[in-house]
């Protein structure tokens, strides 16, 4: 893990942070081209190709029955998980779901003289959400993407994980989720976003995964609706001379070890808090760590703590990384809030320790990764809705605005349109 001293020069030069924001420039022609075979020969055969790649893909050999999971699966998983991992899935999903009703939107009209123009909120009908499986899993995933959807009023949602385990399940189960298929990467998304004779295709696609599975979200966005394009993990904790070493330490770790291009950043004034974090790092709390290798890589590659000249600097950098995860560490870190203006979620506070909102404090905990906090937004229930406007001109309404509408069409040169204006203006 590197210590930069960025003080008192031009930090967007430094070349440890533009290797550090460009870490997800990945060469991706090599999988563009198998990613675009896959999804092309699902689109083809439909649950026969599926089929084919999940037993080269995951080694799992399945029929077409096989595909989706019995309902009775799912509700067997709830049942028999342990009780303390059920109440906090439920805890979580309740949590979750309160946050995100504030976010409901309403539709609204608008009168005028002769005239009623508003916007007509609508859910999508049916959205498909991926959940990684195989080697990890990921019960919160599920709650986090399917939650806003249900709050939305989504009429159906499914999802696609390959080789869930019982938490994944009771999950879904937990979020009224009734349709579950066993399959995951490039060929799931292919299977969502076109169809087949078992799956049926739906509107919109959210959930993170591989390189495989952010290429497909890519490759299908046109015929369906994607959330992002999901890069690698980050965290920047911003830091003075009150935050507790251990405690900072420890929640950069909490994001190097989801994997080796996850980064985590230390902004600090304070060059003894600086050697601190380093030192408790790895003389301390990175020696008893279960994911130790995979940290390792994280930090070597993608470990970096800048020194700078004041928080409000720092505020700076941090703007300019657009972290995926900001904590604010330090003696009152309200004072800096207005001047975060790129972060996907905000955590204020020594207590507010990154790993609550990934479970279960109730804000989202799919956020916008790699410099996307400068447009991108948390998912939310407005992933899942869509707009209608909604017009209507009585006669004494057109008379008002019907001239600039003609004159207007007339100025760009387009007399269909003019016409049909003025075709009314006569009345035959």
């Amino acid at each position: 893990m590197k210590i930069v001293d960025l003080r008192h020069r031009d930090f967007t030069k430094n070349e440890e942070l533009q290797k550090l924001i460009s870490r997800s420039d990945v060469e991706v022609e090599e999988y563009e081209k198998s990613v675009k075979e896959i999804i092309k020969d699902v689109k083809e055969r439909g649950d026969e190709a599926i089929i084919e790649y999940t037993e080269k893909f995951d080694k799992v050999k399945l029929t077409p029955e096989e595909l989706q999971i019995p309902f009775e699966k799912l509700e067997e998983a709830y049942e028999t998980i342990e009780e303390d991992v059920r109440w906090a899935l439920e805890v979580a999903a309740e949590r979750v779901r309160e946050f995100h009703e504030a976010q409901v939107e309403k539709s609204y009209f608008l009168e005028e003289e002769g005239m009623l123009l508003g916007q007509k909120v609508i859910p999508i009908e049916r959205a498909g959400l991926y959940v990684p499986g195989g080697k990890a899993a990921y019960p919160s995933s599920v709650v986090m993407n399917a939650m806003p959807a249900v709050v939305a009023g989504v009429k159906e949602i499914v999802m696609c994980s390959p080789n869930p385990n019982k938490y994944t399940l009771a999950a879904a189960f937990i979020c009224g989720i009734e349709t579950v298929y066993r399959i995951g990467g490039a060929q799931a998304i292919a299977g969502m976003a076109y169809g087949t004779e078992t799956i049926k295709k739906v509107d919109k696609i959210v959930g993170p995964g591989n390189i495989f599975v952010a290429l497909a979200k890519k490759n299908v966005y046109g015929v369906v609706d994607i959330d992002s394009i999901a890069g690698p993990s980050e965290i920047l904790v911003i830091a003075d001379k009150t935050a507790n070493p251990r405690w900072v330490a420890s929640d950069l770790l909490s994001q190097a070890e989801h994997d080796e291009l996850a980064a985590a950043i230390l902004i600090t004034d304070d060059e003894n808090l600086a050697e601190q974090v380093h030192n408790v790092i790895y003389g301390e709390l990175l020696l008893d760590m279960p994911r130790r290798k995979i940290i390792e890589k994280s930090l070597n590659n993608y470990g970096h703590i800048f020194i700078v000249e004041d928080i409000k600097k720092a505020c700076e950098v941090s703007n300019y990384i657009a972290p995926e995860h900001l904590e604010i560490v330090v003696e009152n870190p309200f004072d800096y809030l207005n001047e975060i203006k790129h972060a996907g979620a905000i955590f204020l506070g020594e207590y507010a320790t990154e790993p609550l909102g990934d479970y279960i404090l109730g804000p989202n905990h799919v956020l916008p990764t790699g410099r996307t906090a400068r447009f991108s937004s948390p998912l939310g229930v407005y992933d899942f809705i869509k707009r209608s406007s909604v017009i209507y001109v009585s006669k004494e309404g057109f008379k008002r605005v019907s001239k600039y509408a003609s004159d207007l069409a007339k100025a760009e040169g387009l007399f269909a349109h003019k016409l049909s204006v003025d075709i009314r203006k006569e009345g035959n």
